[in-house]
């Protein structure tokens, strides 16, 4: 007989599985956002609204909106539901 704990630990939730595609979608980025001296980082996934920070050469970069609709359709496809991708400022401590 199972633990309920151990049921948990065993079968990812589906909102876990959801931060971790998400995450990986950001994280394929990164590379091309650093090598321009830029970056993006996971703030905060609130329902179907994900949080992100730009910093360093994309704060003021013409092309950020761009990189943020990039983003966003990619998580788009992989989830396979809509999100929006939303810049803030300020925390730059991950929350999920």
């Amino acid at each position: 007989m199972l633990i309920e704990s151990e049921v948990s630990n065993q079968m990812p939730s589906a909102d876990d599985e959801r931060t971790r595609i998400i995450k990986a979608v950001i994280e394929e980025v990164r590379p091309n956002l650093q090598r321009d001296g830029g970056d993006c980082q996971l703030i905060e996934i609130d329902g179907n609204k994900i949080m992100v920070k730009l910093t360093g050469a994309c704060v003021f970069c013409k092309l950020s909106s761009a990189t943020l609709e990039g983003i966003q359709s990619k998580v788009v496809e992989r989830l396979g539901e809509l999100v929006r991708i939303i810049p803030v400022a300020g925390a730059a401590k991950a929350r999920h």
